[in-house]
């Protein structure tokens, strides 16, 4: 039985100015096919822009029918661009993940979770005039905050922000706004994301 694959998130997750083939979702869908799992393409419930309470109604507005095999879950980006402070984002990203586990049959080994990449070193910072080092140090508190919390529910998380911050500022890597990651970062966050997933649908049975 194939496995059915909701991701939730924003405009890293929706994928904005790349095809819908270089969505991060839907090549980590691909190489979980071609490494042998039987994986649905994913629903995808994210819109460029959101915030996590925004991401929260856009859920409830899409009303996806589970249980789900396999749930991904990347958010905060816009909340950190808003000036929120880690301390609104801790309860907020918590419902959030809560809402993910319960859509993969409460199974939180079925959940995985992205941090927030760097966007400090993109073009359009710099061009914004924004310090990169006041984005770094605000991403940083929230990803430390998104990493304890799925600790504490017993969900993977994967790091991708490294990744970001040493190939985000390359020309390749961005689509044309000078912000947004292209399918070839996508690509290095999947090879990220993928031995972590292969692990948990490995992990008891598929639905």
């Amino acid at each position: 039985m194939a496995v059915s694959y909701l991701a939730l998130g924003d405009s890293y997750t929706i994928g904005e100015g790349v095809a819908p083939a270089g969505r991060w979702p839907v090549q980590l869908a691909t190489a979980l096919q071609e490494a042998g799992h039987v994986v649905d393409e994913p629903q995808i419930i994210a819109t460029t822009g959101w915030t996590t309470d925004e991401l929260d109604g856009g859920i409830d507005a899409a009303a996806p029918q589970g249980p789900f095999g396999f749930v991904s879950l990347l958010i905060g980006v816009n909340d950190q661009y808003r000036g929120r402070s880690v301390e609104e984002y801790r309860p907020a990203f918590t419902a959030l993940l809560q809402r993910a586990i319960a859509f993969a049959d409460k199974r939180p080994g079925r959940v995985l979770v992205l941090s927030i990449p760097d966007w400090g070193v993109t073009p359009f910072a710099r061009d914004n005039k924004r310090d990169p080092a006041q984005i770094a140090r605000e991403l940083d508190a929230y990803n430390a905050a998104a990493k304890t919390i799925c600790t504490d529910h017993g969900v993977a998380f994967v790091d991708i922000t490294p990744v970001s911050r040493e190939r985000g500022a390359e020309p390749a890597m961005l689509v044309e706004d000078g912000l947004h990651p292209s399918a070839a970062m996508y690509t290095e966050w999947t090879r990220l994301a993928l031995p972590v997933a292969r692990t948990l649908l490995d992990d008891g049975a598929a639905r």
